[in-house]
């Protein structure tokens, strides 16, 4: 196995030209975006429609996702394929690093693993929700909108670092600083 799999941590430089490179790939071969909210979507509407196929034709958001569409995609196999690499990278990465609730977040909220969960889902259903509600999520503005210039990929950009660092100071105050 390579070595570079190995590492605890990768370039910011080799992985954003890889991306880049994907970008391309996608575009150039697929004439398509990066993204993947939209495959949540998809994945939602493919569980209803086992139960409540009418709604989904019938529901407007749903049928413009999934009707005459396939639910599993190029897009939803990009996602599984995020999912399982995170999951490669850190059993082969030698960080040394097992820690499941952070300094900073202990600090905060205290060393439950329970809660430190709950909040990271927490975040992820509210991001995905935002992402949907922005018509894509920050693969899909930050990446490849940004890539090909466009103004509402880059207003969301700038609205996505500076709410991130609302937030960040919302839960952590300025004193959060000294935990990182």
């Amino acid at each position: 196995m390579p070595g570079f799999l190995r590492q605890a941590r990768w370039s910011p430089y080799v992985v954003g030209a890889g991306l880049g490179v994907l970008s391309w790939i996608t575009f150039g071969l697929m004439d398509k975006a990066l993204g993947t909210s939209t495959s949540f979507v998809n994945l939602a509407g493919l569980i209803e429609s086992f139960f409540a196929p009418q709604h989904v034709e019938q529901n407007a958001y749903l049928a413009k996702h999934m009707v005459d569409k396939p639910a599993i995609n190029w897009q939803m196999m990009l996602v599984i394929g995020l999912g399982l690499g995170a999951l490669i990278s850190a059993k082969l990465g030698r960080s040394g690093i097992k820690e499941h609730v952070p300094d900073l977040w202990a600090w905060r909220f205290g060393p439950s693993r329970a809660v430190r969960y709950f909040g990271a889902f927490a975040g992820g259903v509210a991001i995905l929700f935002g992402a949907r509600l922005a018509g894509g999520c920050t693969s899909g503005h930050g990446i490849s909108g940004s890539l090909q210039l466009a103004v509402g990929s880059w207003t969301f950009f700038a609205c996505f670092f500076g709410a991130g660092i609302a937030t960040a100071l919302a839960l952590y105050g300025k004193a959060g600083r000294r935990h990182v």
